[in-house]
């Protein structure tokens, strides 16, 4: 057993000083039989360690049920057979780019609940999860021979609060269920962050992506000792849909990370693998200097710009750091891990059959629930997915203005059964009145939850009414339906032919893969916006307003001859709705 700790100015293994050379690499972004490989990359690159983060709501979507806790461990047991140290980021609030931060939303929609503080029924549960969480952690601690170096203390806190207790109690927290590794908190280097989100007697590093020097003196004004760390070197950053790839030249990154080992410090690449937001669980931003202006919903991808690639490649990047990183090691870095396997031909998906929404609604949808007022997806149970809201428009009237006021995320709006329009947040107003009577549906897609700044946990679906005119319609059916309802499979829907154009609805078809199955990404012209699963397994969101034009699918999901696919078109085309049928590709990566 070795004991980890923390000295005036370095990392203590058994007395001995240690620099980390870490890379965040998050087991639930990564297909579990593929996380030997992509571990082995980050030692081939040079690192002793590895960084993750623990998704609550991944773990526990609703109240009372938890999902795979285990693979916490298995990730960790991963990581010791690679020869690999290991931080773990527990939370509860992680950010990571991920839907809510990582917090259920069943846990941010309590009425009078305050996440994030000293609030006695958000620590409740808090106390709950961490009861099953801390085990995984707890016995692969290295003082009981497992790779477990660091814990970190919620995250990043200094960017959003300042309630010092609630730290405090989370520490403390961590240190009755049997933390014994030093704990840490991470924060931008500014003072106001620093100053929220460091706690007395526990490890504060910083983040950032440039300017090492700058940012470890800001550090030092704040902690004198202890040794410093960069606890997420930005080495690449995030895509937004409709927005621009983000990417960072290689010698300019490499020239970064060289300038935070000359300070003497241990550094943590964000992201040195990112892989995907696999299952529609991808986060959300608000833009404007204070996080509080337009949605900017984050692609399917987490490719990061990292430097193991999406598809797990290395990148220019990777041989850059390598080299950088070769500088302090010990003898020779271990050599690349085999590549893994590639789809060995373009396979064509044929989409034989097809069942329209509300097909789809009546068998995988929750209960039909009538209110004066359109409930949100959290007074329904909705994590991912939509809702699909009816309300009527009195009559005879004549055509007013119709217009839903706090709508999050997007609607696609039909008036009496045929299609009227798409609105936003932004354009929350149909383009054309309407006159009564006039029956009304609106199917409201999240298109993730914010992750990130003063607006988390805020709620989806129609949050404040539909109006007609200035007036207020009530009486609104609701039915929500969430991705986790396809988890059982969709034999129960009543698929018919597809129609001859690319219409809103379920498509359900085959792959016939000839050859070694293996990575690949699936390509899906003429479609607009959706969903897609592979045997089962989902990949994510699709939206041909880009930039990601195809999705990633892992080796393991595929299998030599015959594949099942489901596609979930939400929106269908433009204007008149008439597309050639779409012939969705499996392409080899």
């Amino acid at each position: 057993m070795s004991e980890f700790t923390v000295g005036e100015r370095d990392f203590l293994l058994d007395g001995r000083p240690v620099r980390l050379l870490s890379g965040a690499l998050h087991y639930f972004r990564v297909h579990e039989e593929q996380w030997g490989h992509r571990l082995a990359m980050l030692r081939a690159m040079g690192l002793n360690c590895v960084e993750t983060y623990v998704p609550w709501n991944l773990h526990q979507p609703v109240p009372g049920r938890h999902r795979d806790v285990a693979a916490v461990g298995r990730f960790l047991d991963a990581a010791r057979a690679a020869g690999l140290w290991a931080i773990v980021r527990p939370g509860p609030y992680i950010c990571a780019e991920w839907e809510n931060g990582g917090l259920p939303a069943w846990l941010t929609a309590e009425p009078g609940g305050r996440v994030r503080t000293r609030d006695e029924r958000y620590m409740r549960h808090v106390r709950d999860w961490f009861g099953r969480l801390l085990p995984e952690i707890v016995s692969r601690q290295a003082d009981r021979g497992g790779p477990v170096v660091l814990v970190q203390v919620e995250n990043e806190y200094g960017s959003y609060g300042s309630d010092a207790g609630y730290l405090a109690e989370l520490a403390a927290l961590l240190r009755a269920a049997g933390v014994t590794v030093p704990l840490f908190t991470s924060d931008g280097p500014e003072d106001h962050m620093l100053t929220g989100g460091s706690v007395p007697g526990v490890l504060a590093t910083a983040n950032f992506g440039s300017r090492a020097r700058e940012s470890f003196a800001a550090l030092r004004r704040h902690r004198p000792e202890g040794p410093l760390m960069c606890m997420e070197f930005w080495c690449g950053w995030f895509d937004h849909w409709s927005g621009t790839p983000a990417v960072r030249d290689p010698g300019e990154a490499a020239e970064a990370l060289r300038e935070i080992l000359e300070c003497g410090a241990s550094v943590n690449l964000y992201m040195a693998h990112g892989g995907t937001s696999f299952g529609g669980w991808a986060g959300a931003n608000r833009g404007g200097e204070l996080h509080e202006g337009e949605l900017q919903p984050d692609v399917t991808s987490y490719d990061y710009d990292a430097p193991v690639d999406e598809y797990g490649r290395p990148t220019e990047k990777f041989r850059r750091f390598r080299e950088v990183l070769a500088r302090y090691q010990e003898g020779p870095l271990p050599e690349l891990p085999p590549e893994p396997a590639r789809l060995a031909s373009p396979t064509e998906v044929s989409l034989a059959e097809w069942a329209p929404m509300d097909a789809v609604l009546a068998v995988l949808g929750g209960e039909e629930t009538t209110r004066p007022q359109a409930p949100t997806f959290e007074e329904l149970g909705v994590t991912r997915g939509l809702v699909r809201y009816e309300v009527d428009v009195p009559g005879p009237r004549e055509p007013y203005p119709l217009s839903v006021r706090g709508l999050r995320d997007l609607a696609v709006v039909y008036v009496d059964g045929v299609r009227a329009g798409v609105l936003t947040e932004a354009e929350p107003r149909l383009k054309e009145p309407v006159a009564g009577p006039a029956r009304v549906e609106l199917w409201v897609e999240s298109l993730g939850r914010v992750n990130y700044g003063p607006l988390l946990g805020e709620a989806k679906g129609i949050t404040g009414g539909v109006l007609h005119e200035r007036q207020y319609l009530h009486g609104v059916r609701a039915r929500g339906l969430d991705l986790d309802a396809f988890e059982d499979g969709v034999s129960a829907v009543p698929f018919t032919a597809p129609p001859s154009a690319g219409v809103p609805g379920l498509y359900r078809g085959t792959a016939t893969v000839l050859g070694a199955a293996g990575d690949a990404r699936l390509e899906l012209p003429g479609l607009t916006r959706g969903f897609v699963w592979v045997n089962g397994f989902c990949l994510g969101r699709y939206w041909s307003v880009g930039p990601q034009r195809s999705l990633y699918v892992p080796g393991p999901v595929l299998r030599e001859g015959e594949n099942e696919v489901w596609v979930l078109e939400l929106e269908g085309a433009e204007g008149d709705g008439a597309v050639p049928t779409p012939v969705p590709r499996l392409l080899p990566v």
